[in-house]
């Protein structure tokens, strides 16, 4: 009984504060769970995304990181690596892209600095090109993470709820 009420309670919640945006736009706000598939850009590579709502900046996974630079602009060339989620087979892209800013981000293993880059992931039926922090990751389950700076454009993230929208962004 009180795991019901507790999920009404969320519900009733989301909807308040989504309110607003329905009244502006009348359209039903988009809710995601906070695991959902994306689509790596302009690859078409399916991968789990977690809706990380305590993380600022995205990240993304990243092999083989190397940072150069080319007409006088500081650049990174990196692997991404991921098990397609669609097929289970693993794929590997190769990516180069212009560093926007590095982010020093703080764990338990201590202080690090970051490229960030722009990438685009297909998330419901959009494309979004969002800044994403790069870190070889390791075998985590989730190769990418969204952060609050791209929940605030993409919708509310419902916790309860897993996989609640397939990506539907087609060839970019």
């Amino acid at each position: 009984m009180q795991h019901r009420t507790t999920r009404w309670l969320s519900a009733v919640f989301i909807a308040l504060a989504m309110a607003p945006c329905f009244a502006a736009t009348n359209t039903p706000p988009k809710v995601f769970g906070w695991v959902e598939e994306g689509l790596i850009q302009p690859e078409n590579i399916s991968v789990k995304i977690k809706l990380d709502t305590g993380a600022l900046t995205s990240s993304m996974d990243a092999k083989d990181l190397e940072r150069f630079e080319k007409d006088g602009e500081k650049w990174v060339r990196f692997n991404v690596e991921v098990k397609d989620s669609e097929t289970g087979k693993m794929a590997n892209s190769s990516f180069e892209r212009r560093v926007i800013r590095n982010v020093k981000v703080r764990g338990a293993g201590g202080a690090e600095k970051r490229p960030v880059v722009v990438m685009q992931m297909c998330i419901g039926s959009r494309i979004y090109s969002e800044e994403f922090s790069l870190k070889d990751r390791g075998k985590m389950n989730y190769p990418v993470l969204i952060g609050r700076r791209t929940l605030a454009r993409i919708g509310a993230v419902d916790a309860s709820q897993t996989f609640t929208m397939e990506p539907r962004c087609g060839k970019s």
